[in-house]
Order: C-alpha cells, then structure tokens, then sequence
C-alpha cells in the first residue's frame, strides 16, 4: 500500500517524521533511483527506498525503552567532541533506535527510546501538552512568593511560559529541593525558569512522563516499556 516517505520512514524507525522530512529535503532519500521530494509516496513492499544510498529492506519491530540518563552522557548517538552518549548504553539492543526529545549533558532522568517515529512525534508534539516532572536542587531557600511565579508562569527570553505545578519538597541550610512539572519543551527549560525568579539549578532530574515513572530504575540502566505504559505515553 502507497504511503508519503516520511510516514514510511517514521515507521521503519529511521527517524521522527520531522527528521524524516529534512532527510527528503537534503535530497538523501531515493525511490527506484529517482530523488524523493515531500509529498511523494512508495509502497514499502514495491519500491526500493535508500536513504543514503542504503536500502531499506523491511519494518523492524518496535522497540520503546526508558533509559535513566546520567549526567555527562550527550543524548545523541554521536558527538563530534568525544563525549559520552546514550549509545554507549545501547549495545544490547540491536535495532537502530533514536531519542525521544532530549535531556541536557548536566541534566539526568528519565530519557524514552524508539525506533518509531509515530510514538515519538506522539509524545513530542505541542498540542498534547504531555506533563514532564522534574525534581531540582537549587542554590537557595525559594519561597512560596517565587514558587507562585513560576506557578503562573515566568517571561523567557523566547516568551512566557506555560502554567507549571511546582512543590518545595525539602530544604537545606543554603539550598531546596522542588518538583516541577511543565507542560512544554523548550530548551533548558527548568533551568531557565529557576534562573529567572533567581534560583540557579546545581542538579536536575527528570522523573516522569505522562505519569510513567521512573522508579527505581538506576542511573545508566535500561528497560523496555510495558504495552500499558506505551499505551499511557500515546493517550490511548
């Protein structure tokens, strides 16, 4: 059956559709030898499709993991400075698989991991304004006064941000402990935010998705997610 080549490639695992796209854009994608253009479509048991002159034999089967990034691990499969990435922590999975979303070299938590493209744009796109929990360390004793800033949100340099759930969980002599829960995905986001209202981060975790936990789970493990938790993430 004919489908658009982004869609085909999504579902191959070969990237998100929106990668898949600047694949077809940078003119690395062929079908039966001629360059792909947006809005063409192939039947995947018809026609040869190649992207960088390799072809794409078959579908793989879907693999959707949840990894605990540490912190220092690039959230890449390569990176041009020799830097640890999540790759480092793939190699008893033996299908290509890709990111989520994205979670910075100092940050560390929940990070998800597919070969399908669907499940990520699923997730990532704006419009189901999927929850994403955080628990931060902070310099500093923040207040109910900053915490209702951040509650009704705080002027960035990109705009204002969402409404976010934030919660002092416990305190230090010089420092705090928050959970914060956004509702968006702009880069460095918590950081920025805390930044803001005058709270500079010394450590931040993710903890959930959508309500999926990441319990337990250590530092640098990965688990494959339950068909429940798949389900949850795709709000079905």
């Amino acid at each position: 059956m004919e489908q658009r080549i982004q869609k085909i490639l999504a579902q191959m695992g070969i990237a998100s559709r929106r990668k898949a796209e600047e694949l077809i854009e940078e003119g690395r994608v062929t079908v039966n030898g001629k360059v792909a253009a947006l809005g063409m479509k192939a039947d995947p048991a018809k026609d040869h499709i190649k992207v960088d002159g390799r072809l794409l034999i078959r579908p793989e089967p879907k693999i959707y993991l949840m990894f605990n990034k540490p912190v220092g691990v690039v959230t890449s499969l390569s990176d041009p400075e020799g830097r640890p990435t999540i790759k480092d922590f793939l190699k008893g999975i033996k299908y290509r698989v890709f990111p989520v979303g994205r979670l910075d070299y100092d940050s560390e938590g929940l990070l998800l991991i597919t070969n399908d493209g669907d499940f990520a744009h699923s997730i990532l796109h704006p419009s189901r304004k999927i929850p994403k929990t955080y628990v931060a360390k902070m310099k500093g004793i923040i207040d109910e006064a900053e915490m209702e800033k951040l509650r009704r949100g705080v002027r960035l340099e990109d705009g204002l941000t969402a409404p976010a759930k934030v919660k002092r969980i416990r305190k230090a002599d010089n420092n705090s402990w928050v959970e914060i829960t956004i509702y968006e995905g702009r880069k460095r986001q918590i950081r920025r935010m805390l930044e803001n209202v005058g709270y500079p981060v010394i450590r931040l975790k993710r903890i959930a998705i959508n309500g999926i936990k990441l319990g337990d789970l250590k530092s640098g493990e990965i688990r494959h997610l339950t068909n429940e938790e798949i389900k949850r993430l795709m709000g079905k």
